[in-house]
């Protein structure tokens, strides 16, 4: 798989999944435009690749919150590298872990502050709806591209006290996906939602259990990712991948 000429915005870049896609992409030849809050993460993770790699990264900062910063990466995008051929939308997480939510003050939902998941659906869902609509103006005028969404298992099964994140990756996974397909279909454009069981990017996803007895390792979920976007992926196009070592089909409440 080669992406010499591509090029690709890709949200929550300065680290985890996010930060790999981009490291793999230009070391495949492709240009990235990487987006990150993390000022200085994203500054060292640019400098590293364009060190290493064939491809160019820019960095810009950008709240996937704030819709006029969505639409000021877009642009840059097409400034830097005259198109946007590709757009991974990997910023997100679950709220109450990130958020540092004390499970003892707050030992259920309802008693959970909205705020906390005012912003997981605001990160998870309203981002990459938000990066989907500024996008796909460039990607109309330009008659292709593709744009992946990461899902989650728990959008496929549910959790009774983190109930945004499911919501907003359920989202995803069946809606927004199937949706920007519908659209796109006549302009040349796909839209494909890549799912992960358990990834080792936080050494508690191993405690997850799958059939394979064991987390993936974020290379695998990358890997799937870049088949999809590539040549060899084109007739890929309005679904949902899990890939979870099987955990979706297991009878995990026997």
């Amino acid at each position: 798989m080669k992406f010499n000429g591509k090029s690709a915005i890709v949200t929550g870049a300065a680290s985890g999944m996010g930060l790999l896609f981009a490291q793999c992409f230009t070391a495949l030849g492709g240009n990235v435009l990487m987006c990150d809050v993390n000022v200085d993460a994203l500054n060292n993770a640019v400098i590293e690749i364009n060190q290493k790699n064939i491809g160019k990264a820019v960095g810009t900062i950008c709240d996937v919150r704030d819709y006029s910063q969505v639409c000021a990466a877009c642009d840059k995008a097409v400034e830097s590298f005259g198109k946007i051929d590709i757009l991974v939308n990997f910023a997100g997480g679950s709220s109450t872990r990130i958020k540092a939510v004390d499970r003892t003050a707050y030992p259920e939902f309802p008693d959970v502050p909205i705020e906390i998941f005012d912003w997981g659906i605001d990160v998870n869902l309203k981002g990459p709806f938000y990066f989907a609509h500024a996008a796909l103006k460039q990607m109309r005028s330009q008659e292709s591209g593709i744009i992946i969404n990461i899902g989650s298992i728990v959008g496929a099964e549910g959790n009774g006290y983190d109930m945004d994140y499911p919501t907003s990756k359920a989202g995803l996974m069946y809606g927004l996906t199937k949706s920007i397909a519908q659209f796109g279909a006549k302009y040349g454009i796909r839209c494909v939602c890549v799912s992960p069981g358990p990834v080792l990017t936080r050494a508690a996803m191993a405690k997850m259990k799958t059939m394979l007895g064991r987390a993936a390792d974020p290379q695998e979920i990358i890997d799937l990712i870049l088949f999809i976007v590539s040549d060899k992926g084109q007739f890929i196009n309005g679904e949902n991948i899990l890939i979870d070592g099987g955990r979706n089909a297991m009878g995990r409440w026997k």
